[in-house]
């Protein structure tokens, strides 16, 4: 039997590609027929490397065949993938925050760390220094600032701001908060795939009424990734803190924090490293240091990577306590751990003041796509 090519054509305008809502003739998607007898050869091309996409298709196209032309066809088909050249660059571009003077990212190689302890103490002790200061706490999948401060209950409120509406953030201890934690219930869990917790942190950075502020610190989940990246395409961030503790499986982690800030596509100052539970002292010996997690290691990562030491905290009930029950242990008044956490916040703004005298303002990354991915600064 000869097949006509026009038969094959008429059968193929009857299918589709998945996810396509023209047929495969009209799409393009099926760029050559030839027929021979009974054997038919189908040439497609797929815009989509998907396998199982590319197996729908062979299958449609056999049955379609076969049952519309000629059920015994020898067909064979020979599909192609060809990624769709976009012609212009798409770009997600940063701005800085009106009235928002410095933003100081908190960042930790690992969870476990303190990293949210420490952001939340450096926020209380630079308001009590008399900053003003905002804390985004843009750990979307573990958010603790609401615990930390003791305003679980507390919901923003909607206010105008030049016309247009905004959120207010909520106030404690001279310090502006805002969390995805304000509007998720206690025991509900944040199941977001990247771009839903991107958008998320994206509202509550650029529809908030922060309004006049020294320092924005944003406390960072752990590690390095998709919120990471979504921040420092959203925001020009004056420089990076890193919190670790000094074991080794930490500062490895730390390292990885301190490299992902120094890309050339990122460029982000690193303010310092701070060493969390630095040693353990207990009330009956007063005089003893016990360096259960090892001794020295952010101090010495910071020597390797020449970036600055920024201090060290030690392991303190009072500490965890404190954090526990919403009163950030900086708080309290003339108390050993309190000057600690005056002297790092000290460190750090010297630091921000050094950095600002001798570098240019840092630009918020792009990411720029063309048939691909690759970083680049702005």
């Amino acid at each position: 039997m000869k097949i006509d090519k026009k038969e094959i054509l008429a059968a193929l305008e009857t299918i589709t590609v998945a996810g396509e809502g023209k047929n495969m003739v009209e799409s393009g998607a099926i760029k050559n027929v030839i027929t021979f007898g009974d054997e038919v050869i189908v040439d497609i091309v797929l815009t989509t490397p998907a396998m199982h996409i590319r197996k729908r298709a062979e299958v449609d196209i056999l049955k379609v065949i076969h049952e519309k032309v000629y059920e015994k066809a020898k067909v064979k088909i020979n599909v192609k993938v060809e990624a769709p050249v976009q012609n212009k660059p798409q770009e997600i571009k940063g701005k800085p925050i009106p009235g928002i003077k410095n933003i100081i990212a908190v960042a930790s190689g690992k969870g476990g760390v303190g990293k949210s302890t420490v952001t939340s103490n450096l926020a209380v002790t630079l308001a009590k220094m008399g900053f003003k200061v905002g804390l985004l706490d843009a750990d979307v999948y573990g958010p603790s600032a609401p615990i930390m401060f003791d305003v679980e209950r507390e919901r923003p409120l909607s206010v105008k701001v030049d016309g247009k509406s905004k959120m207010k953030p909520i106030e404690s201890y001279g310090v502006q908060i805002l969390s995805i934690g304000f509007f998720t219930q206690p025991d509900q869990a944040v199941v977001w795939r990247g771009p839903m917790a991107a958008k998320a942190l994206n509202q509550m950075i650029f529809d908030a009424a922060w309004g006049e502020l020294d320092f924005l610190l944003l406390d960072l989940p752990p590690g390095t990734g998709d919120i990471h990246l979504s921040i420092m395409q959203s925001l020009p961030i004056t420089g990076a803190v890193i919190v670790s503790t000094p074991q080794n499986v930490a500062l490895a982690d730390a390292k990885k924090g301190v490299a992902m800030f120094q890309q050339d596509s990122i460029n982000v100052p690193v303010l310092g490293i701070i060493e969390n539970m630095a040693y353990f002292t207990p009330d009956e010996l007063p005089n003893n240091k016990y360096h259960i997690f090892g001794k020295d290691g952010a101090r010495n990562l910071a020597e390797d990577l020449k970036v600055p030491f920024l201090g060290e905290l030690p392991l303190v009930q009072s500490i965890r306590e404190a954090g526990d029950v919403g009163r950030p242990a900086a708080m309290q008044m003339e108390t050993p751990t309190a000057i600690a956490f005056e002297e790092i916040t000290r460190s750090v703004v010297e630091e921000v003041v050094e950095r600002n005298e001798s570098l240019p303002p840092t630009e918020a990354i792009k990411i720029t796509t063309m048939a691909g991915c690759s970083a680049a600064k702005k």
